[in-house]
C-alpha cells in the first residue's frame, strides 16, 4: 500500500494541524523542502501547502473547534459549496447578489431536506407580510 514512514509523517503534520499548530506545520514543511534541496517543480506541492497553511492558519483553529464541540468536516462543506456554487454558474445567467443568495439558500434547505418546513414557514410569512391583520382583527375582544 503505502510507506508507513510516509503515513507516520503525514499524521504527525495532520495532528499537529488539529492541535492548532498550522503555522508551526507551515514552517516544517518549508524548513524540510529547503533541506531537501527539491527542484522548483519537486516543491510545487509543497509550497502550495505551505502557502494555504500560513494564509489561512487563523481560520484553521481546529483546536479551538474540537474543544467548543464543533464537527470539523471541511472536505464536505467545501463539496456543498462547490455544488451550490456550480448550480449559479450556468451559460447566459446573469445574478444579482440578492438573487443569487436566495437561489443558494433555497438550494441549501432543499440539499438538508428542510425544503417543506421551510415553505411552510415562507408561505404564512408571505401572507403576513401581504395581508396583514387589520386593527379590528387584531385587537378583536373575545369574551
Amino acid at each position: 500500500m503505502g510507506d508507513k514512514a510516509a503515513e507516520d509523517w503525514v499524521a504527525t503534520h495532520a495532528l499537529a494541524i488539529l492541535h492548532g499548530d498550522a503555522a508551526e506545520v507551515a514552517d516544517a514543511l518549508h524548513t524540510q523542502a529547503d533541506q531537501a534541496e527539491l527542484t522548483a517543480e519537486q516543491r510545487h506541492g509543497a509550497d502550495v501547502c505551505v502557502r494555504y497553511l500560513r494564509t489561512k492558519s487563523e481560520l484553521l483553529r481546529y483546536d479551538q473547534a474540537l474543544q467548543a464541540g464543533w464537527p470539523i468536516a471541511i472536505g464536505i462543506i467545501e463539496g456543498a459549496a462547490r455544488h451550490l456554487t456550480d448550480r449559479l454558474d450556468i451559460s447566459g445567467a446573469r445574478w444579482g447578489l440578492d438573487g443569487a443568495e436566495a437561489v443558494l439558500k433555497l438550494r441549501a434547505v432543499t440539499a438538508n431536506g428542510d425544503l417543506d418546513t421551510y415553505w411552510k414557514y415562507h408561505v404564512a410569512a408571505e401572507h403576513q407580510r401581504l395581508y396583514p391583520a387589520s386593527d379590528q382583527e387584531r385587537f378583536a375582544f373575545t369574551a
